[in-house]
Parts: C-alpha cells; structure tokens; sequence
C-alpha cells in the first residue's frame, strides 16, 4: 500500500455496508435460536448425571444414588447398572420421566429424590409448606387480637382507667400514709 492510499484511508471514512434494522434482527433471532439448541445437544454424562441425582439409593441409607458412599452397599452398583441400560436402552431417546417412571414402577415412588410434578406427590410437598406459613400468620393474627384487647381494657388513650374517690376516701388515705 503506497502513503496516498494509507492517508487517504485514514482521512475518508471507511465504507462500512449499512445493515438494515430488519435484517439485524433477524439475525439476533438466528443466533438466539442456535444458542438454544445447542443448550439442548450435552453430552450423554450430563443426563446420566442429571437423573442419576434425582433417584435415592433403596438400601435404606437414604443418599442420592450417584453418591451413595455406603461401604458393600448391595443396590447403588446394580440401580447405576440399570440406570445406564435404560439410558442406551429403549428409553434412550425419551425423556427423563420415562427413565424415572421406570424406576418408580420397580422400586416404588421412594426412589425419588424429589416428586415428579403432578398428582399426590405435589401436594405432599406444598401441604407442610402451607401449613407452616399459615400457622405463622395464624400466630401474628393471635398476637393482634390479643394487643387489640389489651388496649381496649386500657381505656383511650392507653390511660388507665380512674376510680372515682369521695372526699372522706382521700382524708384517710392522707392520714394512714402521714408520719
């Protein structure tokens, strides 16, 4: 490149192609749409993982499958086992809930570590939840309706109320309290 071309370059503004606003966002929504199916293309360890997290070891020690730590523990090698049949078996190219059906047909619905949504299993979740914050509020509206009562025995004003005292009351109390 010769010196000419080079002041010339720096002095002209570069011949940038406009893009129109329709085409830029069409190609957002491109990239967009691409970043979310590569989202969904993990590798087959991340889904053994996955579902392999959300099962319970049946041997009683009450640990997550995969990290079933149990010294001998005579369920974890076989339920892993079976796990990675059904994920190259027939349930393979279904989803997850397929795979956990299929446990919880064998071993029964202790086997999840958390409820497939739906059913009984979401009500036995949000049941203990909804109780305890409704006790709470029951308790706050206890503590208000008692505080209420409190100041309604107080009077106006949170005055006590006065007992209207002759003058024969007040003389004795004079005497009895005079040295």
């Amino acid at each position: 490149m010769s010196e000419s071309q080079v002041s010339r370059s720096v002095q002209s503004p570069s011949r940038v192609p406009q893009v129109s606003p329709l085409r830029r966002g069409f190609q957002t929504l491109v990239v967009c749409l691409l970043a979310v199916v590569m989202l969904g293309a993990a590798d087959p360890s991340a889904r053994y993982g996955r579902i392999g997290h959300n099962l319970m070891c049946v041997c009683g020690c009450g640990q997550v499958l995969l990290e079933c730590n149990h010294v001998g523990c005579p369920d974890s090698a076989r339920m892993i086992d079976e796990l990675q049949g059904q994920l190259a078996g027939p349930n393979s190219a279904g989803a997850d809930s397929l795979i956990l059906n299929w446990f919880v047909a064998k071993y029964g619905a202790t086997v999840l570590a958390a409820p497939i949504r739906g059913g009984f299993d979401i009500v036995a979740w949000i049941i203990p939840l909804t109780l305890f914050v409704g006790g709470i509020f029951g308790s706050a509206l206890l503590v208000k309706i008692w505080a209420s009562r409190r100041q309604l025995a107080a009077g106006p004003a949170g005055l006590h109320p006065t007992l209207p005292m002759d003058d024969t009351l007040r003389e004795r109390i004079r005497r009895e309290t005079e040295w």
